[in-house]
């Protein structure tokens, strides 16, 4: 993940394109799914450490 103090702001995909590869997953497919999965999961990971600060 990429951090700054408080929040993510993004996922290493160089890392995340390398697990999609070594899991068999087609690098197109991984290319295609990544952007929409990691934009939902930042999210909901800034929503939770939201939560918890409050």
């Amino acid at each position: 993940m990429r951090v700054i103090p408080g929040a993510v702001i993004g996922w290493d995909l160089g890392a995340a394109l390398a697990l999609g590869a070594a899991l068999g997953i087609s690098l197109p497919a991984i290319a295609e799914l990544l952007p929409a999965i990691e934009a939902v999961m930042v999210r909901r990971v800034n929503e939770q450490i939201a939560a918890n600060r409050g």
